[in-house]
C-alpha cells in the first residue's frame, strides 16, 4: 500500500456509478444520518454507552458510533446492486459492489462490541524532515573526483586464486563527505572461469565498526570460490589488471574478446567512512539492464541517477522506490565482418538488419546495503555508497541467461517453487467491509464464469489495524472459519495482508490490550532509540514499534505470532506490506505520546474530504465526458483547498560537513537523490537501534528482506510441509528464495500498464520471477477500456492479481461487461498453459532460468532488439504483443527472427504468422483481443480449463507442437503434488519432434493418472492420411488436418491413455 491507507475515519459507498450519482446518494445518506443522531442524541443516547468511556468524548464519537449501530441494525450492504445482467452503460451488475469504503473500526472491550475512533491526529508536520538537495542536483557539491588524492597499491601479493594488496591514501586527506581511511585491503579472487571477485575493505575492521562496513553473510550471502584454486584464474574469460599510474586503477577485461568490461583508469577511488565512490567508462550508447527497483524502462538511459534506499512511495517514476537490487546486465553487439569474423563494437542505435552480429554479455553485482546511487551517464558510470565496502562480483556471461543462473547459483539463491495454486488468478482490494462481502466476491466470480482461485484482503479486516488480530465483529473467527471452510471446499484459497509495525498499547486505558506487542516487548523483539528505549513511529494503527531482525528473540517471535494467528485463521500465505519499512512520521514520535493511541495518520485518506479520488485513466474524456468534467472541476477545486509547498533559496538547504572521528547518520554530509528527501521521512529513522548495536542506517536497505525471510521461516512452522507462499513489497538480492513481489501502488493509467513489462523484465534479472502488478491500477479509479486490456495483458504475468485502493471505483473482472468476455478469453489461455508455466517455475527454481523474458534475451544476436519493452516472452515459446496505449484497436509488434530461421503461429487461428524480417508489424488488435503467438520449435503442455487450478489438475492433457521450418520442436512438462515443500515423487517428460513424429519420454515416479486429450501439431506441410501412437492407428475421426492453417489436430486419445498419459514412453507418428 502507499502511505494513503484508510482508519476508516469517514462512511462513504462507491460503486461503478458516476460521480455526480455517488455524491448525491453519498449527501442523502449523511443527511438523514445527521438528523437521525441529533434526534438521538437529544433524549439521551449518552445512557446507552458502552463500558469504553473514550468512546463519547466528543458528539463526534456519539455520531460515529450511531452510524455504526444504525448500519448493524439495518444490516445494509454497502453499495448493493439490485438486480444482476447487463447494464445500458455496459456494466455488468454484480450482487454487491465490492468497493466498500468505511465502516466504524470495532473493537471489543471487556466483553462488549463496540467501536473506537482515533481521537488525535498525528501533526503533518511529524513526517517533514530538514529540507535537502541531492547532490547531483546542488550547484554547491564538491567534486570528490576534484579534490580527493586517490590510493597507492602497495604489498602485493599473488596467490593461487588471485592477489591482495594494501591501499594506501596517495595524498592528504580530502575528507569531502566523511573521514577518509588511510589504509584499505583489496582482495581480488578467480571464483570460478566465469566469476571474478574484487572487494575493497578497511583495513582496521573491529567490533564496534564492523556494521558500517561488513555485510554479515547469514544475512546476504557472500559469493565464494568453489573450484579449483590453481585453474581458475588460468581458465576464466575474466582478467584483472591494476595500475598505479598516477592513482590506484584497475580494469577488468574479457580475454576472449580483449574488450574492456569495467575500467576505474582515469578515476580516483574515494574511500571515506560515510562516502565511496568509484566510477568506469563505458561504451557509447551502452546497454544497462537491472539496478532496481525503479519504475523505468527495460534499459536504463545514460543520463540517469538511480537511488537504492527503500522508500513507501507510489511508483514515482525514475525515483527509488521499495526494493534495493544492485546489479546490472551490460549486453554488447558487435557487428560481425563475414570476409574475416573480425568484430567491430556497435555504438549507435541505428542497426543494418541485414547485417550479422553477435552480443556478449557480463554481469556486475555490488554486494553493499546502504543508501547509494549509481551515476549513468553517456559514457560512464559512478556508483557512490553511504557506507559499507566496495564488494564486487563480476559475471563473464556471456549470455543473458548465463549471466542471470550464474548470480542466482553464487549470490543471491534460486528462487522459491511456487504452489500451483499460486498461478491462478487472485483477486483483492483495499474495502473488503466483511466476510460476507468476500463471499459475494467470490460468488460473482463463480457467477460470470470467471476463474477465481485466490482471495486477499487488505487491512480491512484487522483489529484496529493490528497484526496478527481480526476485527471481531466484521472479520470475526467464527464466521471466518466458516468461510474459509467454504472456500477452500471450493478449491479456493485465502491471503491476508501483514504489516511491519506492531502498535503499542495505551497505557492508560485498560481495555487497550495487544498481546502480540506484550509478547515481543518480553523477548526484546523491536528496535530501540540509542538511549534503549523503545522506537516509536507511526503506521496504520497508530503509534508503533517495529521489529528487530538482528535481535535474538525476533525472529522467534514472529514465527509465534503467525503459529498462534494460523490456529485460529486457516490462510494460505501471507502478504507482506509497509516493509521499507515505513513510518509516517520522522524519528521517535510516539515517544511520550503513546496515551494518545490509537492515533490518525498526518495525511489525508482516500475517501476523506482533502483526498477524494478523481483521477481516471488517460482519454477517458473522450469516452465519458461528463463524467471527466465533473471529476475534472472536483479535483482543481480540492487541490485549490490546500496550500502548496513554497519554493527553497539555496541557502536554506542543510548542508552538513564531516567531523573528525563522527558519523553524521541522520544527515550524512553526501546527500542521495533520495523520493523522499530526508532519509527518515516516510521510514524507521536511521538513528533507530537493534540489539546488536548496528543502527538502521547500515541495514535499512535490508528490512524488507529479513522480514521476507521471516515469514518464510514462519509459515514453515504454521504451514508444515508446504511451499510457503509470500509476496512482499520491499526487497534485496536474494528475496526472490523467500517470496515473489508485486510492482507496489501503482496507478490506473495505461503508463503505468506499459511499465509493469520492464519491472517485470527487471525482477526475472533480479531471481524474483514471481512478479505480478495491481491489474486495473491501484490509485485512482480504473474504466473498462483500461481494465480490459489490463487485465488481458497480466494473465501472462507469472503473479496474476487485481488490486486497487479504498473509495475508487470497483474493478473486479466483472464490473463491465466487456472486460468479463477479455477476462475469460485471456483466463483461458494461461489456465490452458499452467502445466508449462509451472514447468518454467521448476526449472527457474532448479536452474536459474527465467519465467518472463525480453525478446533481446532471447535473440541476442539482434541489436535492433536491445531497447524493446512493448512486447515479452513467456518462457521460450509464448510471444506476447499487447496493446499498451489508449484508443488503439491494433498494436505494432516484431516477430524476432523472421527471416534467419524462426517461424510464428497465431494462438487463435494456428497459422503461421507472414512478416517481414526485422521489420514492426501492424497487428490488429480489437478491444478484447490481445494478440499471443507460439514460436516455432516449441512443445508445449497444455490441460483443459476449470475455474480452479485443483480442477484443471484433474483434466486430460493437451499438447502443442509447434515446428520449426525444419519441423523439429522440444519441450517439458515437470508433474508433482503442487504444493508439498518436499516431493516424495515427481515426474518429468521430455518431448521432441521430428520426421512427423512426436516422442514422449518421462522419468520419475509420481503416478499421474489424467489422460493425454489432444496433440496440436503445427507447421505441418503436407497432408495428413493417418496418424498411429505407439503404432496403433488413431481412427480417422480424431484427425483433422487443416490445409489453410496447416494444423494437425489429433483428437480422442482419452482411451488410448486411459491409464495416465505419461504412465510410459510413447511415439506419435503422423503421414
Amino acid at each position: 500500500m502507499d502511505a494513503i491507507r484508510n482508519l476508516e475515519y469517514v462512511f462513504l459507498f462507491s460503486s461503478s456509478v458516476s460521480i455526480v450519482t455517488r455524491a448525491a446518494e453519498i449527501s442523502s445518506i449523511l443527511a438523514l444520518l445527521y438528523l437521525a443522531f441529533l434526534f438521538v442524541y437529544a433524549i439521551g443516547w449518552m445512557k446507552l454507552r458502552p463500558a469504553d468511556p473514550v468512546m463519547f468524548h466528543s458528539p463526534l464519537s456519539v455520531f460515529n458510533f450511531f452510524i455504526f449501530f444504525t448500519l448493524q441494525l439495518s444490516k445494509i450492504s454497502y453499495g448493493q446492486s439490485n438486480s444482476a445482467g447487463g447494464n445500458a452503460d455496459g456494466l455488468a451488475s454484480a450482487t454487491v459492489s465490492s468497493s466498500v469504503t468505511s465502516a466504524p473500526q470495532s473493537a471489543d472491550v471487556n466483553g462488549t462490541p463496540t467501536t473506537f475512533r482515533p481521537l488525535f491526529t498525528v501533526p503533518s508536520a511529524a513526517d517533514v524532515g530538514a529540507t535537502l538537495i541531492p547532490n547531483v542536483q546542488d550547484p554547491q557539491a564538491v567534486d570528490a573526483q576534484d579534490v580527493c588524492p586517490g590510493y597507492t597499491a602497495t604489498n602485493v601479493v599473488r596467490n593461487p586464486l588471485g592477489l591482495t594488496a594494501t591501499l594506501t591514501l596517495a595524498g592528504s586527506a580530502c575528507n569531502v563527505y566523511g573521514n577518509d581511511i588511510d589504509t584499505l585491503n583489496l582482495t581480488v579472487e578467480y571464483q570460478s572461469a566465469d566469476r571474478l571477485a574484487v572487494r575493497v575493505t578497511p583495513a582496521a575492521i573491529t567490533a564496534s565498526n564492523s556494521s558500517y562496513y561488513d555485510l554479515p553473510d547469514y544475512i546476504v550471502h557472500q559469493p565464494m570460490a568453489h573450484c579449483d584454486a590453481n585453474s581458475a584464474s588460468l581458465m576464466s574469460d575474466l582478467n584483472f589488471v591494476w595500475s598505479n599510474d598516477p592513482t590506484f586503477s584497475f580494469t577488468v577485461f574479457r580475454v576472449s574478446t580483449g574488450d574492456t568490461l569495467f575500467s576505474t583508469a582515469g578515476t580516483k577511488l574515494v574511500f571515506e567512512g560515510q562516502f565511496a565512490e568509484f566510477a568506469s567508462a563505458l561504451p557509447e550508447n551502452y546497454n544497462l539492464y537491472g539496478l532496481g527497483e525503479t519504475i523505468h524502462g527495460l534499459r536504463l538511459g545514460n543520463n540517469f541517477t538511480k537511488t537504492m534506499y527503500a522508500a513507501d512511495v507510489g511508483d514515482p517514476i525514475d525515483y527509488n522506490i521499495y526494493g534495493t537490487h544492485p546489479f546490472y546486465l551490460d549486453t554488447r553487439y558487435y557487428e560481425v565482418d563475414s570476409s574475416n569474423g573480425n568484430l567491430t563494437l556497435v555504438t549507435s542505435n541505428e542497426t543494418d538488419p541485414m547485417a550479422d552480429y553477435v552480443s556478449y554479455s557480463h554481469g556486475l553485482y555490488s554486494r553493499n546495503a546502504h543508501g547509494q546511487e549509481i551515476l549513468l551517464r553517456p559514457t560512464n558510470i559512478t556508483w557512490r555508497l553511504l557506507g559499507g565496502s566496495i564488494d564486487l562480483t563480476f559475471y563473464a556471461g556471456p549470455t543473458q541467461p548465463e549471466v542471470t543462473t550464474a548470480y542466482q547459483m553464487s549470490a543471491i539463491g534460486l528462487p522459491a517453487m511456487q504452489q500451483y495454486f499460486t498461478l491462478g488468478f487472485h483477486q483483492c482490494r483495499w474495502g473488503y467491509a466483511n466476510w460476507t462481502v468476500l463471499q459475494q466476491v467470490v460468488d460473482n466470480y463463480e457467477k460470470f464464469g470467471i476463474p477465481l482461485e485466490n482471495i486477499w484482503t487488505d487491512i480491512d479486516y484487522m483489529n484496529q489495524y493490528r497484526d496478527f488480530d481480526n476485527d471481531p465483529i466484521r472479520f470475526n473467527y467464527s464466521e471466518g472459519e466458516t468461510f474459509l471452510s467454504n472456500l477452500h471446499d471450493s478449491g479456493r484459497h485465502y491471503i491476508p495482508i501483514v504489516d511491519s509495525a506492531i502498535y503499542v498499547p495505551n497505557p492508560t486505558n485498560a481495555s487497550d490490550n495487544y498481546s502480540t506487542f506484550d509478547n515481543g516487548n518480553v523477548t526484546g523483539a523491536f528496535m530501540t532509540n540509542p538511549d534503549g528505549s523503545l522506537y516509536i513511529g507511526s503506521v496504520w494503527p497508530g503509534y508503533t514499534v517495529f521489529p528487530d531482525w538482528l535481535s535474538g528473540g525476533g525472529g522467534q517471535w514472529w514465527i509465534d505470532e503467525f503459529v498462534s494467528w494460523h490456529s485460529k485463521l486457516n490462510f494460505d500465505g501471507a502478504w507482506i506490506d509497509m516493509s521499507e519499512a515505513s513510518s509516517f512520521c520522522v524519528g521517535s514520535c510516539g515517544s511520550g505520546n503513546i496515551t494518545m493511541n490509537p492515533v490518525h495518520p498526518p495525511f489525508f485518506l482516500p475517501g476523506e474530504p482533502g483526498d477524494v479520488i478523481y483521477t481516471y485513466p488517460e482519454g477517458f474524456n473522450l469516452t465519458n465526458a461528463t463524467e471527466a468534467a465533473v471529476a475534472s472541476s472536483a479535483s482543481v477545486s480540492q487541490a485549490n483547498s490546500y496550500p502548496t509547498a513554497s519554493s527553497m533559496a539555496a541557502s536554506d538547504y542543510l548542508r552538513t560537513t564531516p567531523t573528525p572521528g563522527v558519523r553524521d547518520i541522520n544527515h550524512p554530509p553526501y546527500v542521495i537523490n533520495n523520493v523522499q528527501g530526508d532519509l527518515a521521512v516516510h521510514a524507521v529513522s536511521p538513528n533507530a537501534t537493534h540489539a546488536d548495536g548496528t543502527v538502521e542506517y547500515d541495514v535499512h536497505n535490508l528490512f524488507g528482506h529479513q522480514i521476507l525471510n521471516a515469514t518464510y521461516n514462519a509459515l514453515l512452522q504454521a504451514i508444515p510441509k508446504k511451499r510457503p507462499f509470500i509476496i512482499g513489497r520491499s526487497t534485496f538480492a536474494g528475496s526472490g528464495k523467500y517470496a515473489g513481489h508485486w510492482g507496489g501502488d501503482n496507478t490506473s493509467l495505461f503508463a503505468y500498464m506499459f511499465f509493469s513489462i520492464p519491472q517485470a523484465l527487471s525482477f526475472s534479472l533480479f531471481g524474483i520471477p514471481m512478479f505480478g502488478v495491481d491489474t486495473c491500477g491501484f490509485n485512482g479509479n480504473s474504466d473498462e477500456e483500461l481494465c480490459n486490456r489490463w487485465m488481458q495483458l497480466s494473465a501472462f504475468f507469472p503473479f496474476y492479481r487485481n488490486h486497487n485502493t479504498l473509495s475508487a471505483n470497483d474493478q473486479e473482472a466483472y464490473v463491465w461487461a466487456s472486460v468479463i468476455e477479455a477476462s475469460k478469453t485471456a483466463m483461458n489461455i494461461r489456465y490452458q498453459l499452467l502445466p508449462y508455466i509451472y514447468t518454467l517455475f521448476y526449472l527457474a527454481h532448479n536452474t536459474g532460468s527465467t519465467v518472463m523474458r525480453a525478446l533481446a534475451w532471447e535473440f541476442p544476436n539482434d541489436p535492433s532488439l536491445a531497447a524493446a519493452d512493448r512486447q515479452f516472452f513467456l518462457g521460450p515459446a509464448i510471444l506476447v504483443t499487447p496493446v499498451l496505449d489508449q484508443g488503439y484497436t491494433n498494436v505494432s509488434g516484431v516477430f524476432p527472427g523472421v527471416g534467419k530461421g524462426e517461424v510464428y503461429y497465431d494462438w487463435y487461428t494456428l497459422s503461421g504468422v507472414t512478416a517481414p524480417a526485422g521489420q514492426n508489424v501492424t497487428i490488429d488488435a480489437p478491444l478484447g483481443h490481445i494478440p499471443v503467438y507460439i514460436r516455432g520449435n516449441n512443445v508445449i503442455p497444455t490441460q483443459e480449463t476449470a475455474l480452479v487450478t485443483r480442477d484443471a489438475r484433474k483434466n486430460p492433457w493437451g499438447l502443442i507442437a509447434a515446428l520449426s521450418l525444419e519441423g523439429s520442436a522440444s519441450g517439458s512438462l515437470y508433474i508433482d503434488d503442487g504444493e508439498s515443500l518436499v516431493q516424495d515423487s515427481t515426474l518429468y517428460v521430455e518431448f521432441t519432434a521430428s520426421n512427423s513424429a512426436l516422442y514422449a519420454s518421462a522419468r520419475g515416479t509420481y503416478n499421474d493418472t489424467n489422460p493425454l486429450a489432444n496433440v496440436t501439431v503445427l507447421g505441418v506441410q503436407q497432408s495428413v492420411s493417418n496418424v498411429s501412437l505407439n503404432e496403433i492407428a488413431v481412427p480417422s475421426s480424431s484427425v483433422d488436418y487443416n490445409e489453410t492453417s496447416k494444423a494437425l489436430v489429433v483428437a480422442g486419445l482419452n482411451n488410448m491413455t486411459s491409464g495416465g498419459a505419461y504412465k510410459s514412453d510413447w511415439v506419435l507418428k503422423w503421414g
